[in-house]
Formats: structure tokens, C-alpha cells, sequence
């Protein structure tokens, strides 16, 4: 166990029963660090990102710096003492790059949308370039050698117009990187097409006399060979290449835009005379009443006034069956209304709706690194040099032993243009992006690519009994009093007064059942919590009231009991150490749990059951569902010790809870997940948040995170074996450089089209929704 688990679990003591004071709830930690999201634009391979960490993390206000080459988003945590945004926007902005800071009152800044709309006017323009050189080549595949070639001259025109002008961005790019003391993809482009159109027009400027009329002859009859055409379609295949890639990352695998779409651009926005008109969803203010009508979006997070219906809230939640809506009904903005229609009055907009929280945490979440890419960073560092050498001695051998320049150069060319590190900057990251958004479809939030890629990994899941197996919403089944002239109301008023205090699913129940018996709660102080075991307080004319684990109220139960005793939840009362007596608290099982427990040992999970509860109600819970190893009476420094030994003996473990009691354990897994409506605590210490009640969304993310893992393994070893054969069949000339030009494109291409592959994974989250969904509409139909 780590240091920080064992922190966390020694401060914590002894069984059942946990709780959090609704004092404790609203302390909150000053926050240490400040966290800056920039969107990037300008980087063309992983070594830009690379250049950019590392000036980042030479600035002493920089805590950490992380790099999304696929999202071209920058993820920085700073000391807000010591720096501004705006200060380390601008040390961004000198590494050549240009950097723009989220707006505030944006879900999420969708930098570069209006360019992704423009025509790409510069490869229009180095294709129509290339054409005659094209139509050339044609000659020379269909037996009319150079005769459809156009003069050199005008080769050397065109070639220059592109290297020179067209070309441009490359240039830029390099100088930039060269600069920052780390080569990218683009220092091999403009080395090798430079050599190129260097080589040519020396051969086509040095061969013969220098007369104009020589220098203007057509090439069919020209002596030397020039190679202007290579180099202008090396351009032309690479700037493609990057064409394809930049739409497909910003458009194929960027799953924060089909949020975004989520939320309509106007709204139906009731005026004071009791009209409609529609409104630009950026005018509404808090507090403003909206119509959804069927078949629209809801706009804004809210509260239903008036009207009724059934809502669709699968972005969130990942699960697509339509929820009852009414007055008092909350709404969530992208809700598709499915029937019916909705008066609503606004109570959050834009990032401050949970949507807007989903969006800026998969956005943080995308824009982490996972430890896979920890290798292509530490090769992409070394790439060029690597390959500008391998190139060097290609020449250099090629030139000994054909004592050919000419062929030598080609050779030496297409190794630089074949490489390409851009293949393995993708391989990691458009992966991570993908697994992220089909995870963020099916309710899961995972924290960070990290937190993805470990639950990925795991071979076992603990899971906590109370939130997590069951609905969360437990009932008293019975009542012992240790005297029959104590009134139940009485007691149960008592326990109420101090539970209302509480968090925990138990205490909640009770206080649902004193307002259900109109029983008014009396004022306490010297609220205390005595973590794993219960609450007590102080009550005017009373003393101390005591309610949790039987033994902390110092009660000791009779042996012979009904059996519902052995499956339900004890809650025991006590004044000023006298016990009064206990309720007995059942909680049914989840409706899908049976289902869940079962997909996940089929996928080869061992499902372990550790619970605070009594060994008795744990066995009983364990026998229906099938679950071999089931441990009761665990404090939360059990459940982190017990982990802590499961992980030692080679197990990736996955902890799923909802309270505060499970905190450690979670900090100690591998991986983690948080329930729906889970504890702050809870969710803080999850390496992921369950969006919807049903356990099913466990079996969901790790077969997520599992098919993303496999899918980065794919990526990064066709990467390396791409570049591990294109480059010696280019040095053993095997290759020319217009071949590796499009070879280079279409690898990163591959890439992306292999990691796109994951936007269409499904799971049995989805089906089960269905079956659900259409059950519900069609009787819902029936009522019609």
C-alpha cells in the first residue's frame, strides 16, 4: 500500500457505518495549484508537442505540462502566484506556436472552426502545381517516355513556386522546431525536397552551355535527369496527408463537438405577456423560462414548472431509457424530449451545466498522456537526428559503391521523406481520444487517459454492498426496542434528529421515515463523527445521542431474532450510553445487478464483495448474485489492506463504492470507479465516475478500456513496423521518394483510421437500454 492510502485509511476507524457531517461537506481544501487548458494550433508531429513540454517544464511556475499532439490542446497546472495565463500563453506562443486560452463563458473553446470550413486553398494550389508533372508521368507509364513532360523550365517554375511559396508552412514549421532544440517531421520534408530542387537545377543550370536557348530547351531533349517532379508531389502527398489527418482528428474522433451539437443555437423563451419568441441561446439569463417541445433539445439545465413528459438523458447518463418528467422535475441541458412538452425554468447555462462539466472533463481527460505514450515520446525525441544520420549514410554508401550521385541522393531522400514519427505521435493519443468519447457515451467519465488505460488492465473488481450492488434506498423492516414501554416513534425521532446530520444511505432512510410519520426533529449540537461506526450529538434535556453499529450504541442483541435480522442493516440508538434499541434496514438489489455481476465474471473478472455490513447480510447478498468471496464487518482500513494484499499477490484490482468509508480502497486500486450520486469524497478518490445508476457501466468501461489499450498496441506497433521497414527498403533504394512521400501520408492516415474504428464500439449497456426503451415506449403507446 502506498503512503498516501495508509494516510488516508489510519484516520479512519472501525466498521460499519459511515457518515459525513453536512459541516465536513461544505469545508472545502483551498486549492494548491491553478490548471490552464490552451487549444494549440500549428503542431504537425508529436515532436512539436514534445518542444513544447519542454519549455513548459523549464519555467520553475510550472508544475506540469502535458501535450495532446491528436486533440492540439495543452493541459498546464501552474502556481497562480508566480505566472498568469496570460504570461504562459505567450511562452507558447514564442516556441511558434499559437495558442489560445478557453473564453469564459464558452462549454469549451472550438478553436480553428471557421479555417476547418475554408477552402484549403494552399493544396488546391499545389495540386494544380503538380498536374503537368502528372500528366508526365502518365506519358512515361503508357510508352511515351518524356515526351509529355513539360519543358524544364517550366518544371523548374512550378517547382520553385511550390518549394518557395506553397511550401511555406513547412519552413516555418522546421525553423521553429530546429529553434526550440528538437527536430520535427517537417525538418525532413524541407531537407529532402530542398535537396531535391537544389540537385535538379543544378543539373539543369551546369549541363551543357548557358545559353538561354539551352536553358530554355524542351526536356524531351535534354541530356540530364532532373527530379523537380519528385519533389513537388512529395509536398503535395505530405501536405494531404496532413489535410486528412487535421479533419479527421478534429471532426472523425472529436467526441467534445458532438456534445456541443447537443445544445440548440435558439431557444423558446417565455416573455413577461406570456409569449413565445425564439431567442439565441447566448441571450437567456438565469432564472429565464424556456419550452422544450417533442423532439427537441433541452437547453439549459432547469426545473420543470409546468407540463410533463419523458426525457432522454443517454449524453450523460449512457443509458437511453426515457425518464418520467413533471413539475419539480430537474432537466439536464441536451436532453432530448421524447414526449410531451416542458415549461423549465433556466438554473444553470453553458460550462456551469453538467453537460458543461462533462465537456470540460473530457476535454482534461483527452488531453492527458497515458503511460504507453511514454515510449513514442522517448522515440520521437531521437527520431530525426536518427534518421537525418541513416540518411547521411545512405548517401554516403549508395555514392561508394554505384558512384551514381544522382541515385545516391534518391536513396538518401526517401529515407527522410519515409520516415514518419507523426505515425507514432498519433498512436497513443487518437486512441485515448476515441476510448474517451465511446466512454463518455456509455456514462463513464474517466479522470484521466492513465485512469483509462488501468482499467483496461484489471483482473479483479471489489465491489461495496450499500449504492453500489443495491438501489442505495433502504427501508426499515423492523424494529426492537430493549423495553416495551419505549415508544418506536420516540427513538426513531431521536435517531432522526441527529441522522438529518448524515450522508450515508441509512441515515437517510430514517429520516425519510420520520417525515413519513409527521415526526419533527429536535435541535442537536456537538455534532461528531465517529468514522466505521456511527454519529452521535448532543440534545437539550437528553444528553448524547448515539445511532449507528449496535456496539457503538453499546447494545447488545438478543441471539434468537427473525431471520430478517440476519439480512438487513442494524442501526442502533442509544442516550448517553444506555441503549434504547435498533432498526432493521433492507435494500433491495439494483434491477441489472444480477445481469452485471454475471457479465463481468463471463469476461473473466473474480467479483469480490466487501461490505461494513454484518457478515451475515454480506453472505446473504453474495448467495443471490453468485459471488464466491464475500467479507462483512470491514472498516475502510480493511477494505484498503485487503486490496493492498490482492495487488501483491499480481492482481489489477478495481474498487466501484459510493461513500466515504470506501475513499482509501479506491485510492489503493489500480482503478476505480464512483457510483452515480456518490459521496464528493467518493468521486474525488474514483479514477472514474459511473454517470448512470446500473452496475452494468463497470462491464461497460472495462471492455472499453480494454478494447482502447488493444487498439494503442495496434497503433504503436504498426508505427514501429512501419518505419522499421519503409526506412531500409528506401535506402536500399526499393523505394523512390514520391512512393515514400505517399507511403509517409498514408501511415498516419492508417493510424487514424484504425483508432476511428473505436468510435464504433458497442457494449450490453446499449442493448439492454434498447430492449428497456422500447418496452417503455410501447407502453406508453398503450396509454396513448
Amino acid at each position: 500500500m502506498n503512503d498516501s492510502s495508509r494516510t488516508d485509511s489510519d484516520q479512519i476507524r472501525d466498521q460499519p457505518y459511515a457518515v459525513e457531517t453536512d459541516i465536513q461537506a461544505q469545508t472545502q481544501l483551498q486549492p494548491q495549484r491553478a490548471h490552464l487548458q490552451l487549444a494549440i494550433e500549428g503542431m504537425t508531429c508529436q515532436a512539436c508537442a514534445s518542444r513544447i513540454e519542454k519549455v513548459l517544464h523549464k519555467k520553475p511556475a510550472v508544475y506540469e505540462a502535458s501535450v495532446n499532439f491528436a486533440g492540439e490542446t495543452a493541459n498546464i497546472d501552474y502556481d497562480p502566484t508566480q505566472t498568469t495565463a496570460d504570461e504562459i500563453t505567450a511562452w507558447v506562443n514564442k516556441t511558434g506556436f499559437v495558442a489560445n486560452m478557453q473564453a469564459a463563458d464558452e462549454l469549451f473553446a472550438q478553436n480553428n472552426e471557421a479555417s476547418g470550413k475554408n477552402l484549403p486553398w494552399r493544396l488546391i494550389a499545389i495540386w494544380i502545381c503538380l498536374l503537368p508533372f502528372l500528366v508526365g508521368m502518365a506519358g512515361m507509364l503508357t510508352g511515351f517516355g518524356m515526351a509529355w513532360m513539360p519543358p524544364v523550365w517550366i518544371q523548374f517554375v512550378l517547382a520553385t513556386i511550390v518549394q518557395f511559396g506553397l511550401a511555406l508552412p513547412f519552413y516555418k514549421s522546421a525553423w521553429a522546431s530546429v529553434k526550440g532544440g528538437l527536430a520535427n517531421m517537417d525538418v525532413l520534408v524541407v531537407l529532402g525536397t530542398v535537396t531535391i530542387w537544389a540537385y535538379s537545377t543544378y543539373i539543369w543550370l551546369t549541363h551543357g552551355d548557358s545559353s538561354m536557348g539551352n536553358i530554355l530547351q524542351d526536356a524531351a531533349n535534354h541530356g540530364p535527369e532532373v527530379y523537380f517532379e519528385a519533389g513537388v508531389m512529395v509536398i503535395a502527398f505530405v501536405r494531404t496527408g496532413k489535410y486528412l489527418e487535421e479533419r479527421t482528428k478534429k471532426h472523425s474522433l472529436n467526441s467534445i463537438d458532438l456534445l456541443l451539437s447537443l445544445t440548440p443555437d435558439k431557444v423558446e423563451q417565455q416573455q413577461p405577456n406570456g409569449d413565445f419568441h425564439n431567442v439565441a441561446l447566448t441571450d437567456v439569463q438565469v432564472g429565464d423560462i424556456l419550452r422544450a417541445k417533442q423532439g427537441s433539445r433541452v437547453a439549459t439545465d432547469g426545473i420543470v414548472i409546468d407540463g410533463s413528459g419523458y426525457c432522454i438523458e443517454s449524453h450523460l447518463t449512457g443509458e437511453s431509457i426515457p425518464l418520467k418528467k413533471e413539475e419539480g422535475s430537474e432537466l439536464l441541458a441536451g436532453a432530448l424530449v421524447d414526449n410531451g412538452s416542458l415549461l423549465y425554468r433556466v438554473r444553470a447555462k453553458g460550462r456551469d451545466t453538467k453537460l458543461g462539466d462533462m465537456v470540460q472533463a473530457l476535454s482534461d481527460a483527452q488531453g492527458s498522456k497515458a503511460n504507453l505514450a511514454r515510449l513514442a515520446d522517448k522515440v520521437t525525441a531521437i527520431f530525426v537526428p536518427v534518421v537525418v544520420t541513416i540518411a547521411l549514410i545512405t548517401f554516403a554508401l549508395t555514392w561508394w559503391l554505384t558512384g551514381m550521385v544522382d541515385t545516391a541522393l534518391m536513396h538518401a531522400v526517401s529515407v527522410l521523406v519515409i520516415a514518419c514519427p507523426c505515425a507514432l505521435g498519433l498512436a497513443t493519443p487518437a486512441a485515448i481520444m476515441a476510448g474517451m468519447g465511446v466512454a463518455a457515451r456509455h456514462g463513464v467519465w474517466f479522470k484521466d487517459a492513465q485512469s483509462l488505460e488501468a482499467a483496461g488492465d484489471i483482473d479483479t473488481v471489489v465491489l461495496d454492498k450499500t449504492g453500489t450492488l443495491t438501489i442505495g434506498k433502504p427501508t426499515i423492516v423492523g424494529q426492537v426496542m430493549v423495553d416495551s414501554s419505549i415508544a418506536v416513534n420516540e427513538v426513531l425521532q431521536l435517531a432522526a434528529s441527529v441522522e438529518v446530520h448524515a450522508s450515508h444511505p441509512l441515515a437517510t432512510a430514517l429520516v425519510q421515515a420520520a417525515r413519513y410519520r409527521k415526526l419533527s426533529l429536535l435541535p442537536v449540537t456537538d455534532i461528531n463523527v465517529i468514522q466505521g461506526a456511527g454519529i452521535q450529538a448532543t440534545i437539550d434535556g437528553l444528553g448524547v445521542v448515539k445511532v449507528g453499529s449496535a456496539e457503538f450504541a453499546n447494545l447488545t442483541l438478543p441471539k434468537l431474532m427473525p431471520k430478517v435480522w440476519k439480512v438487513a442493516s442494524t442501526v442502533a440508538v442509544s442516550i448517553n450510553d444506555e441503549p434504547l434499541g435498533a432498526f432493521a434496514l433492507a435494500d433491495d438489489l439494483k434491477a441489472d445487478t444480477p445481469q452485471a455481476i454475471a457479465a463481468l465474471q463471463d469476461a473473466g473478472m473474480h467479483v469480490i464483495l466487501m461490505s461494513g455490513d454484518k457478515q451475515s447480510v454480506v453472505d446473504h447478498i453474495a448467495g443471490q448474485l453468485g459471488i464466491q468471496a464475500a467479507y462483512g464487518s470491514m472498516s475502510p482500513r480493511d477494505k484498503a489492506t485487503r486490496i493492498a494484499k490482492l495487488q501483491t499477490a499480481g492482481h489489477k484490482v478495481a474498487m466501484a463504492g459510493d461513500g466515504v468509508n470506501d475513499a482509501p480502497a479506491m485510492a489503493t486500486a489500480d482503478a476505480s470507479f464512483a457510483m452515480f450520486e456518490g459521496t464528493d469524497i467518493a468521486q474525488h478518490s474514483a479514477s472514474a465516475r459511473l454517470m448512470g445508476e446500473s452496475l452494468m457501466h463497470i462491464d461497460a468501461a472495462q471492455k472499453i478500456a480494454q478494447a482502447t489499450v488493444r487498439n494503442i498496441k495496434q497503433n504503436l506497433f504498426f508505427a514501429f513496423i512501419y518505419n522499421c521497414l519503409g526506412i531500409p527498403l528506401a535506402a536500399f533504394g526499393f523505394l523512390n521518394p514520391m512512393i515514400a512521400a505517399a507511403a509517409m501520408a498514408l501511415s498516419s492516415i492508417s493510424v487514424l483510421m484504425n483508432a476511428l474504428r473505436l468510435t464504433q464500439f458497442t457494449t450490453a449497456v446499449e442493448g439492454h437500454d434498447t430492449e428497456v426503451m422500447n418496452e417503455v415506449m410501447a407502453e406508453s403507446d398503450a396509454h396513448k
